[in-house]
């Protein structure tokens, strides 16, 4: 399991929830494809990872390359943590 995958999945599943229940995404699978959220959805989820984490998430980063699996927002945390750790 990732560093944030736990924490990532109970903000899904509590947020978004699974047509199907007990249907668990794989953590590489697109979470948009799969329709477990979609443009509305990752509004909310940007807005998590800013009041979960205390970044900012900046436009241009709000890219299905950071956010569209559990795996992706897991490394777009690590990484805008390691960054807010750099800034000081």
């Amino acid at each position: 399991m990732s560093q944030y995958e736990a924490r990532i999945r109970a903000f899904l599943d509590e947020n978004f929830p699974p047509a199907d229940a007990g249907v668990v995404p794989a953590t590489d699978a697109s979470l948009l494809e799969s329709g477990v959220i979609d443009s509305m959805g990752v509004l909310l989820l940007v807005t998590w990872l800013e009041q979960d984490f205390g970044f900012v998430v900046d436009d241009d980063e709000v890219l299905p390359d950071n956010l569209d699996s559990i795996a992706a927002i897991d490394g777009f945390i690590v990484r805008k943590c390691v960054e807010m750790e750099a800034a000081g």
